[in-house]
């Protein structure tokens, strides 16, 4: 299964990559995940969660 944000839902993008004569290939930008342990329902889990979400206090860390 590919990256996701548990949060935010954000995951990696593609597009095209320009060169001086314009010509495509593809590329990615990668999401700022960082994988963290929260706690929720009682349970321990490992999540991957954006950085935005993790500065914002979205998500309590354990």
């Amino acid at each position: 299964m590919a990256k996701q944000c548990y949060v935010t839902g954000k995951k990696n993008m593609s597009g095209n990559r320009r060169s001086f004569s314009l010509a495509a290939s593809r590329r990615k930008w990668k999401a700022n995940l960082q994988k963290v342990r929260i706690e929720e329902n009682g349970e321990k889990k490992t999540v991957y969660v954006s950085a935005r979400a993790l500065k914002k206090g979205n998500i309590k860390r354990v």
